[in-house]
């Protein structure tokens, strides 16, 4: 595997349970904390709590196991807001989104927050991506307590 960069758009916020707007398509999505102003017609995003990937990013956060560990993290006045990226292949996906969980560590999420099993990569974000940095480069991470170690010819295996 090698190096790889990903540029990801974000178009637009969905407030629950309005998430019919979200893309019926292949991407990366992020979940957040928000309160919505009614006089304003604003969203003020506040926390994020879960980064994830899908092959129909509507379909997914529609019936995601997960739900329910959003709401828990929400506070008294906080709704879940949603945002998506478009990407595609599946293996390319994965890997975005790993980076993604990686880098920003959201409190809802496991897998790759303290591992990332790729190569270098750098990702860039652009449009209405509140709290997810602009630009950073992920490098290869072995899961927590598994480190690199000494093979029979003296090289060092992944882990």
């Amino acid at each position: 595997m090698a190096a790889k960069s990903y540029s990801l758009d974000y178009n637009g916020y969905w407030r629950a349970p309005k998430i019919s707007g979200l893309p019926a398509k292949s991407g990366i999505y992020s979940v957040y904390a928000c309160v919505h102003n009614v006089t304003a017609q604003t969203v003020t995003i506040r926390r994020l709590l879960y980064i994830g990937e899908a092959q129909n990013i509507r379909d997914r956060v529609n019936t995601h196991e997960r739900w329910h560990d959003w709401v828990r993290e929400l506070k008294a006045d906080e709704e879940l807001c949603f945002n998506a990226a478009l990407i595609n292949p599946a293996a390319d996906r994965e890997r975005a989104e790993a980076a993604m969980i990686h880098h920003h560590k959201p409190p809802c999420n496991v897998a790759y927050v303290n591992a990332f099993p790729f190569d270098t990569t750098t990702v860039s974000t652009s449009g209405e991506n509140e709290m997810l940095d602009r630009y950073f480069t992920v490098h290869t991470a072995p899961p927590i307590g598994l480190q690199p170690r000494a093979t029979p010819l003296g090289g060092l295996s992944r882990w």
